[in-house]
């Protein structure tokens, strides 16, 4: 009777090790993929805003261009412009990094906006600002699908 017990006894503390041990791998799991949706959420948001930003500035500098505003007006909205570009590029890299399946859809809203430069008219930059916009809409759908998956 006695190594009867001592087996259950050894069995019941494996079996309980083995369980904690999961609910443990489980747990930690879903801490890192709680932690990577937090992170990600962050670069979307840091993203977002930098590319209305630079569209905002974009739109600035493109209007004062096409308006005819005199050449140091035009120069200082081109050096703001810079500015918002390169506010762009770490969250961009962020992103991709934390969500490598919407790359395309990343790389698309920041074309977009780039593209905004050069518009040979009021209308062409209007188009141009609305697709951009829209291309931001649609990675931010993207990522809140993707986000919101268990």
């Amino acid at each position: 009777m006695e190594i009867a017990a001592a087996v259950v006894a050894v069995v019941g503390t494996v079996l309980g090790a083995g369980v904690v041990g999961v609910q443990q791998f489980y747990t930690v799991r879903a801490q890192r993929r709680q932690a990577l949706r937090d992170r990600a959420m962050t670069a979307l948001g840091d993203l977002s805003v930098a590319l209305a930003d630079h569209r905002r500035k974009m739109w600035t500098r493109e209007d004062l261009r096409l308006s005819g505003a005199a050449p140091a007006e035009v120069a200082a909205a081109r050096e703001a412009s810079h500015v918002t570009r390169s506010a762009v590029t770490a969250p961009q890299v962020a992103l991709t990094v934390l969500l490598p399946t919407l790359r395309l859809d990343i790389d698309s809203a920041v074309r977009a906006a780039y593209e905004m430069r050069g518009a040979q008219s009021a209308e062409v930059l209007a188009a141009r600002r609305e697709e951009a916009v829209a291309a931001a809409d649609a990675l931010t759908a993207s990522a809140a699908y993707i986000l919101s998956r268990p």
